[in-house]
């Protein structure tokens, strides 16, 4: 263990640099909240997790659906550090608010503290404050729009890896390179599909909240993003009546995310669509 490179992190004292080289021998959590005397850290480590299950089944499968279905090639421990420092790197040149990379190790980073993510503020204002909860998932989505004009993807804006300070939207974790499989405006449109599978379910006020989520990313979002979007919504679309059939049966919060979230972008681009009912299902 480096500890000249641990001492260089600022505001660390010699007691902080004893707790970081304990936390990263310590292997049994992958992400972990470290509080130093002046300062909190990030410690995320890489490869513990292995190949979920069901990637190893959908991966072969994905030969058969459009690009925007396909999953990001696998790498190394290092290989993914280099790819998630270099992710941040670029979304800082262009002025998002992303973690600062204190430290590198071969299997670990030490990241500045970026708290609270969005996932969290949104627990919070859901009961006290509804129209400010919702305004949150607006600015999610016109933050993304911003992103994506900018010439960039996030791969997985989910609101626990989106965070808010003093109002201003800022993103985390940057394993997710969905560029390295398919061109850079379908990555942009997947991002807003994945978003709008989260504010599906977590909207107060639904379809008034979507609208002004849709029309918060297209202001913002690029016309390359916009028309990836259109096709792959026309082709998700496609397994909407399958999946309300089932829904009928057994509605599961993933499935009813799809169906909201793929239903009103179905309406929201103009294609052919019907209202969608509070529990995901035509009425």
């Amino acid at each position: 263990m480096e500890t000249g490179q641990l001492s260089s992190i600022p505001d660390v004292s010699d007691a902080d640099i004893a707790l970081l080289v304990a936390g990263l021998a310590d292997a049994s959590r992958r992400v972990q909240r470290v509080e130093l005397s002046r300062r909190t850290v990030w410690i995320k480590r890489y490869g513990t997790e292995g190949a979920i299950f069901w990637q190893r089944l959908y991966a072969p499968l994905t030969r058969f659906l459009p690009a925007a279905f396909r999953l990001a090639p696998r790498r190394t421990p290092a290989g993914m550090i280099r790819q998630e420092e270099a992710r941040i790197a670029r979304f800082a040149a262009k002025g998002f608010s992303v973690p600062v990379v204190l430290y590198s190790s071969p299997t670990a980073l030490i990241l500045s503290d970026t708290s609270p993510s969005v996932e969290n503020k949104l627990r919070a204002l859901r009961d006290e404050q509804p129209a400010v909860h919702e305004a949150l998932l607006v600015a999610c989505a016109a933050e993304l729009g911003r992103l994506h004009a900018a010439g960039l993807c996030h791969g997985r804006p989910h609101p626990r890896d989106m965070t808010v300070i003093d109002g201003r939207i800022g993103f985390i974790d940057f394993e997710e390179e969905p560029e390295a499989v398919m061109p850079r405006a379908m990555a942009q449109a997947r991002d807003l599909w994945v978003l709008f599978f989260q504010l599906a379910t977590r909207s107060i006020e639904g379809e008034a909240t979507l609208e002004r989520a849709y029309q918060a990313w297209t202001a913002e979002a690029p016309a390359g993003a916009k028309a990836e979007l259109r096709s792959l919504i026309r082709f998700a679309a496609r397994f909407l009546p399958f999946a309300r059939l089932i829904g009928r049966v057994r509605m599961g919060s993933d499935l009813r995310r799809f169906i909201v979230a793929t239903g009103y972008l179905q309406k929201a681009i103009g294609q052919d669509s019907v209202p969608v009912g509070k529990a995901g299902l035509n009425d």
